[in-house]
């Protein structure tokens, strides 16, 4: 849950929260921020998207984050699209599967298929790793893959894309689903449709799974909110994104 601090912008701090997708991307620009703007100080917290959303609304923080498209309810808010991910679907880095569909993902998450055997990997039993309800992710998730499908209930639910990640790497059975620039060597990310999520697929829209990666506010940003703001879309901060993995809006918008 999102600590209900004070937030406005009190010794010229500023408060982010939302999104833990978005999290440690925005973590990482501010601290190169900070580095440049020692009387600014930015803490960034998670809580999920939604409660990112409402944190905006309800003026507990000075910019809200999201890893999903707003409802219509929602609207009110100020939009800035600071980049698009991919969402990854992840498997133990030992196991022999790199391909599945997405009926074969939906059948997974909705326990239909429970044998990595009928997949043609081993004999063992599916450990299959959720995100919890509110989570961008996991809306994103569902939107995009299981469609009709209901995520079954004897799924294991996480609180982050750090917490799957940390399963699907020490858990040969498990498989989970992250952001694409959340993916390292303890894990591997399974092609889609026979496509990998790799910078380049998800650049051309040959990798299908994707979301954009949003900033929330209230109302036009003023004083150090709009100088963070534009660091984040400056060349230098799009630069860090990208290098994470992310497709930066400079890259989409200014063709």
């Amino acid at each position: 849950m999102i600590s209900l601090l004070a937030c406005n912008q009190r010794e010229g701090g500023i408060i982010i929260a939302g999104s833990t997708s978005v999290q440690p991307f925005i973590e990482k620009v501010a601290e190169h921020f900070m580095e440049k703007h020692p009387e600014i100080q930015i803490n960034v917290q998670g809580g999920g998207s939604t409660a990112g959303i409402q944190a905006t609304f309800n003026k507990i923080c000075d910019i809200g984050t999201s890893s999903r498209n707003l409802k219509i309810s929602e609207k009110d808010l100020k939009v800035i699209v600071i980049a698009i991910d991919g969402i990854a679907v992840i498997v133990h880095k030992d196991n022999s599967v790199n391909n599945l569909s997405t009926e074969d993902i939906r059948s997974i998450f909705s326990g239909k298929i429970e044998n990595w055997q009928d997949l043609g990997g081993r004999d063992e039993k599916i450990i299959p790793v959720t995100r919890e309800e509110g989570s961008g992710t996991r809306g994103s998730f569902e939107d995009m893959i299981m469609g009709d499908g209901i995520i079954s209930d004897a799924c294991l639910v996480q609180d982050s894309n750090g917490s799957v990640r940390e399963i699907i790497a020490t858990t040969p059975q498990g498989i989970g689903y992250i952001s694409v620039g959340l993916v390292d060597e303890r894990e591997k990310a399974v092609a889609i449709n026979g496509v990998k999520p790799t910078l380049a697929n998800l650049i051309t829209c040959k990798y299908k799974f994707s979301r954009p990666f949003l900033l929330l506010l209230l109302e036009e940003p003023k004083g150090s909110i709009k100088e963070f703001i534009d660091y984040v879309l400056s060349k230098e901060g799009q630069d860090i994104l990208k290098k994470d993995g992310l497709i930066p809006a400079t890259e989409i918008y200014n063709d």
